[in-house]
């Protein structure tokens, strides 16, 4: 322990001990406060939700500000507001890299946000269905659908059983109110899983969206108060901060210079260093290259009126989520000078406890021990709350494309109806629900914060190629959409499991090992983390590759398709 440290306060002390205290009756008491308020939302919406276009699509009667609020509180979820600033913290100019993936990703999304929402009425598959054999190519995309919202959802829900361990002390042992640490997790694991089931299976697309935009409103006002609170401590005077992160972090200038956990240069090991370098170009195709094919994304241009309301929403949404990854900024440089390294890492080794230990300690500067409460509840239940309503967009996108791709298109012929249609979706709701606890609940003591990065990747490999040559190559057919999807997923989930996140990373010292499976398992290949930088091209090769070996082709489709995609001329039919 650094004797020069701040002493670590009661309240959070009591917390890591297990002790039920201020913090932890106000951050229930907030939590239950939202979940009252969106469930009472989502009974009232339940009686306007009455056709197909309501339950998956909100009616399209949400505004551009609506929405731009919505998709913000989709794309942040709790590995922006808590994982972000803890890298922050703890790697200083190389934790902001995130933010800045994040946030360019979107100058991407802008540009395809007015086409998709006049071509497709409800699932990515409504694009290349248009204009290609619509079984074949609505099965594709429904795999990858539910496979990149499947791994979401599984890294949100661990993420949530585990923020719940250590807001209740229980990551290094201990009890609360007689449960252990496991039934804890297990139980925030089941509770959380239980009440998106609830949002999708009553209130569709319209209770989802209400519940971003909660959130979202929820997120930035705590977010734009801690960071007030922060710049006040050091006279909002940014270069006061930053020297003072830099002085606390124990690595001086080089804690704000890249090197120090992305792309480190390796001395006397050139090959390791090269793909140290490569591993950061493919996590950063990775964030912003999935970020426009994220199937919850997707839908939510849907959602809107028009295509110049869906690139409205989304001008909007660069600004809020601009403004966002600023203030981590704030929030990752002030938990390294106020916590310290050595604080965070205690109390969690990935960082992501950084931000509420920074509230807990900005309260207790300002107003005392209740300020410290008060603070730490705020956080703690805004992180529960993001992981809430994140993990019920994803379900009701994968629900939607079983509902709408596989069931209305494949298994009816395309003439089922509405009633039929949604009642499929709120049963899939249930069942992908069902499948994310049982797989969350088996996960919960791995560490499954690869799964985020792998759902980005996949997204990126197997979606954006069909989402692209579907716009604008008018060569591209049935063949090129299933070889793109199955090529570009299969390649991710291959090089991913060959690589040093699934095995052969071991620490240096103890030999323990720092990959999903055990030291003595060792089948790494592949060298980088982020398969992205292999995988995309293989996603668009095969695409191609596959258009160009079948003779199908539809020039008047596709002509029709770039009318509507540019004037929404027939948006509506599908």
């Amino acid at each position: 322990m650094n004797p020069t440290a701040p002493p670590i306060p009661e309240s959070l002390v009591s917390a890591l001990e297990g002790q039920f205290g201020p913090a932890h009756a106000w951050t229930l008491a907030l939590f239950a406060l939202f979940v009252l308020v969106t469930l009472v939302i989502s009974i009232r919406v339940r009686r306007t939700t009455r056709g197909a276009v309501d339950y998956f699509a909100g009616g399209r009667g949400f505004s551009s500000t609506q929405n731009g609020l919505a998709l913000t509180g989709d794309y942040l979820s709790a590995a922006s507001f808590l994982g972000i600033a803890g890298m922050i913290a703890l790697q200083g100019y190389d934790g902001f890299l995130y933010s800045i993936g994040f946030l360019v990703a979107w100058l991407l999304v802008l540009p395809m946000a007015q086409l998709m929402r006049n071509t497709g009425r409800f699932t990515m598959a409504d694009l290349p269905a248009f204009r290609m054999r619509r079984m074949r190519v609505r099965l594709a995309c429904a795999v990858s659908t539910v496979t990149v919202c499947v791994f979401y959802l599984v890294a949100q829900m661990v993420g949530a059983g585990a923020l719940v361990a250590v807001l209740l002390g229980l990551h290094d042992g201990g009890s609360f109110l007689g449960l252990s640490a496991d039934q804890a997790r297990t139980g925030a694991i089941v509770l959380v899983g239980i009440l998106m089931i609830v949002y999708v299976m009553y209130g569709g697309m319209k209770a989802a969206t209400w519940l971003q935009i909660i959130k979202a409103i929820l997120l930035l006002t705590v977010t734009g108060l801690l960071t007030a609170l922060v710049l006040s401590l050091f006279s909002f005077d940014p270069r006061a901060l930053l020297g003072a992160a830099a002085d606390a972090s124990g690595h001086g200038s080089a804690f704000l210079e890249p090197g120090l956990r992305l792309g480190v240069e390796v001395p006397g090991d050139p090959v390791q260093t090269a793909f140290n370098k490569l591993d950061l170009i493919s996590l950063g195709l990775a964030l912003v290259l999935g970020t426009v094919a994220l199937p919850h994304i997707l839908i939510r241009f849907y959602t809107v009126p028009d295509g110049r309301s869906a690139r409205t929403s989304v001008n909007r949404t660069i600004v809020m989520i601009g403004a966002f990854y600023l203030m981590t900024l704030a929030l990752g440089f002030g938990a390294a000078a106020l916590v310290g390294s050595e604080r965070i890492l205690a109390a969690d080794a990935s960082g992501n406890t950084a931000v509420p230990l920074l509230a807990e300690e900005v309260g207790r500067l300002t107003a005392g021990p209740v300020g410290a409460a008060v603070m730490l509840a705020l956080v703690s239940a805004v992180a529960l709350a993001t992981i809430l309503a994140v993990i019920a967009s994803l379900t009701l996108a994968s629900s939607s494309s079983i509902a709408h791709d596989v069931f209305g298109h494949i298994l009816m012929w395309g003439r089922p109806r509405e009633s039929q249609e949604v009642g499929v979706a709120r049963f899939s709701a249930c069942l992908v629900g069902a499948v994310a606890i049982v797989l969350a609940v088996q996960a919960q003591n791995q560490n499954v914060a690869f799964l985020v990065g792998l759902a980005f990747a996949i997204a990126a490999a197997a979606n954006l190629p069909v989402i692209v040559l579907t716009m604008f190559w008018r060569r591209f057919n049935t063949q090129g959409v299933e070889w793109g999807v199955y090529g570009g997923l299969s390649a991710t989930l291959v090089l991913m499991a060959l690589s040093p996140v699934v095995s052969g990373r071991t620490h240096p010292v103890t030999g323990e090992s720092l990959s999903v499976l055990p030291a003595w398992i060792d089948i790494q290949v592949f060298p980088m983390e982020n398969p992205a930088l292999v995988a995309v091209p293989i996603g668009f090769a095969c695409a191609i590759v596959g258009s160009l070996l079948s003779p199908e082709r539809d020039s008047a489709r596709f002509t029709e398709l770039r009318v509507r995609s540019l004037t929404g001329w027939g948006a509506e039919q599908d």
